[in-house]
C-alpha cells in the first residue's frame, strides 16, 4: 500500500527530466553518474553537454581523458568522469558496446559501483532490486524510525531489508525513482514540510518528533587543510603548468606550478623555499600580483589558496611543466579554482 501510494504521488509531482522515461542503459547511467553527488539543477546542463559530446558507450569508450575531464570540469569528484571512462571501454571491449543486464554482472565491471549498478538494473532492465542513494536512506530512515547510524553496517542492512521488502515487484524501475525524487522533493533534509506528507499518519519520525534527527550518521571524518601557493609565471604570452598525478586531489586536472606548505605562509618564506629556487633558478621574478585567499571546500579537505601572478624573462624549471600560449590555457581540464581565477586575471 505504502509502495503504490508513493507511485501515485511520484505520477503527479514528478519532475520532467531528460533521462526519465527511457530504458536505455547508457543514457541511464551517465544521468545517475552526474547525479550521485550533483544537484539536479547543476547537472542537467552538464547531462546535456556531455550526451552531446559524447551520445553513445562507443564514443566515450574512444574518447581522449582530458577532453571528458574538460567536459566535466566544475562538476567536481573527477573520479566519477575516470571510472566512466574506465567503464565505457570494459563494456565496448567485453560486451560489444551492451550493457549486461543483470546486478551482478555490472557490479564486475571496473568503475560501475553498487549503486550504479542497481540503477542500470532497476531503470533499465526492470530487475527487482533497490536503488539506495542519500534520498532514500533519508526516506526509510524517517518512515521506519531507524536509529542506527546508516553509515555503518547494522544501519546499511536495516535500510537494505526495509527497501527490498518495499519494492513494487511488476514495476522496480517506477519505483525507485518515486522513492528517489520522493527524497528529492518531499522528504527533504532540513524542514520538510510534513505536515503535507503522504506518510505522516505512519512516519515514525514525524509522530515520535525524530524527523530533524534522522537519519543517523556517525560523526565526520576530521577536516584537514591544506595550503596550496599557485604561479601563474607569465613569460611574453606564454605561461605553464602541469598535470596532477594520480593518488591526490583532482587527479588528471591540469594547474600551476605549486608550492604546498603546511601552514599559512608568506611570499618572502615561499622566495626561500626549495620549490621557488627550483622554479625560478638564477632569474629575478616580479611578482605582479597577489589574490587573496581563496578558500576551497573539498569533502574531507579545507583548501586555502593564493594566487600568485609572476613574469619572468625566461622559462621556468620544474618536474611535469610544460609551455603553452595563455590564450590556449582553456582548452585544458582545471579544478574550479584555478578557472574562477582565470576569469578574471
Amino acid at each position: 500500500m505504502t509502495s503504490r501510494k508513493l507511485i501515485a504521488w511520484y505520477e503527479v509531482n514528478k519532475r520532467n527530466l531528460p533521462w526519465r522515461d527511457t530504458e536505455n542503459p547508457y543514457l541511464i547511467w551517465v544521468s545517475e553518474i552526474i547525479l550521485q553527488q550533483t544537484r539536479v539543477v547543476q547537472g542537467l546542463d552538464y547531462y546535456r553537454r556531455f550526451i552531446e559530446a559524447y551520445p553513445d558507450i562507443f564514443s566515450l569508450a574512444h574518447a581522449d581523458t582530458d577532453e571528458i575531464l574538460k567536459i566535466w570540469q566544475g562538476l567536481g569528484y573527477y573520479s566519477r568522469a575516470r571510472n566512466m571512462h574506465t567503464a565505457a571501454k570494459h563494456v565496448v571491449g567485453m560486451y560489444q558496446g551492451k550493457f549486461p543486464e543483470t546486478y551482478d554482472e555490472l557490479i564486475a565491471i571496473k568503475g560501475i559501483g553498487d549503486y550504479t549498478a542497481s540503477a542500470i538494473a532497476s531503470l533499465a532492465f526492470g530487475q527487482v532490486i533497490p536503488v539506495i542513494d542519500g534520498n532514500v536512506n533519508r526516506v526509510i530512515a524517517r518512515l521506519h524510525g531507524i536509529q542506527q547510524p546508516i553509515d555503518k553496517p547494522a544501519g546499511r542492512r536495516q535500510i537494505r531489508a526495509h527497501a527490498e521488502r518495499m519494492m513494487v515487484r511488476n514495476d522496480p524501475g517506477t519505483y525507485n525513482q518515486a522513492i528517489m525524487e520522493f527524497g528529492a522533493l518531499q522528504c527533504i533534509p532540513k524542514n520538510p514540510d510534513c505536515n503535507s506528507c503522504i506518510f505522516n499518519r505512519i512516519c515514525i519520525a514525524f509522530q515520535c518528533g525524530l524527523v530533524n534527527v534522522l537519519p543517523i550518521k556517525e560523526k565526520a571524518t576530521k577536516m584537514t587543510t591544506r595550503y596550496l601557493h599557485y604561479m601563474y609565471v607569465c613569460f611574453g604570452d606564454r605561461t605553464f603548468i602541469r598535470r596532477r598525478a594520480e593518488g591526490d586531489i583532482w587527479t588528471g586536472l591540469y594547474e600551476f606550478p605549486l608550492i604546498e606548505t603546511i601552514s599559512e605562509t608568506g611570499l618572502e618564506e615561499l622566495i626561500r623555499s626549495p620549490e621557488w629556487q627550483t622554479y625560478f633558478d638564477g632569474q629575478s621574478p616580479v611578482v605582479e600580483t597577489i589574490s587573496p585567499l581563496v578558500i576551497h571546500r573539498l569533502t574531507h579537505r579545507i583548501l586555502k589558496i593564493r594566487f600568485y601572478k609572476i613574469t619572468v624573462n625566461r622559462p621556468v624549471c620544474g618536474d611535469g611543466l610544460i609551455e603553452i600560449a595563455v590564450s590556449e590555457i582553456y582548452r585544458y581540464a582545471v579544478p574550479k579554482v584555478i578557472e574562477n581565477y582565470l576569469k578574471f586575471n
